[in-house]
Order: structure tokens, then C-alpha cells, then sequence
């Protein structure tokens, strides 16, 4: 159940598509988990400042039932940054990620739960 969460101040793509699908296929790869369960989604033009400034940047949250380890979370950071620093225009170093270990029993899905 992955869950990859953008939120930006830089505008959208013309067509979005790609950019999410691209995501979504690498995302479902690097962490072993069927592609079918992951959902990627982004928010553009969202009026957010960082450091002061109000050039563009980026927030993102990954959430993932299990356990991120410290050099999974770095091998990420480095893979999402750059995409969307591509993909966006966005620099990585006006980027935050959270990364979240979530439960199965606190995430529900088809009338159900993970766990």
C-alpha cells in the first residue's frame, strides 16, 4: 500500500500522467511490493515558501506498511529528488520527504485492512 504523496508550489506537467506512472512502476520495484496496491498522487501550485523563499519547492510524503531502513530512506530520497528535480524543475535541496512506517491494521483498503 504505498502511498506517494507530492505536494508542490511548481505548476503541474501538461500531462501528468507519465510523470505519476513512472513513479508509480520504480516506487512498486524499489520496494517490493505489487504495483497494483501503490498510489502516487500531486498537488501543484500550492503557495509554500522554504527557507524564506518562495521559489519552487517541494513536500512529499512516502508511506508504506513495514519498515524503511536508513539506507532504503537515503537510496529513496536520492531516487525521488532527483525525478522530480527532472520531472518538476524542483532543486533537491528545496525538497523535504517524510518517510512513514505504517501499520496494516491502521490502513484501510476495500472495506478492509492490511492487517
Amino acid at each position: 500500500m504505498p502511498l506517494l504523496r507530492i505536494q508542490t508550489s511548481a505548476p503541474a506537467p501538461s500531462d501528468s500522467g507519465p510523470l505519476l506512472r513512472g513513479l508509480s512502476a520504480e516506487l512498486a520495484q524499489r520496494l517490493g511490493k505489487p504495483e497494483a496496491y501503490v498510489m502516487t498522487l500531486l498537488e501543484a501550485d500550492i503557495p509554500m515558501t522554504f527557507g524564506g523563499s518562495a521559489e519552487p519547492a517541494c513536500f512529499i510524503e512516502l508511506k508504506s506498511i513495514g519498515q524503511f531502513s536508513p539506507s532504503q530512506t537515503r537510496e529513496l530520497s536520492a531516487w525521488l529528488c532527483g525525478q522530480l528535480e527532472t520531472g518538476l524543475g524542483v532543486p533537491a535541496k528545496r525538497t523535504y520527504i517524510e518517510f512513514t512506517n505504517a501499520q496494516g491494521a491502521l490502513w484501510g483498503w476495500n472495506g478492509g485492512t492490511f492487517g
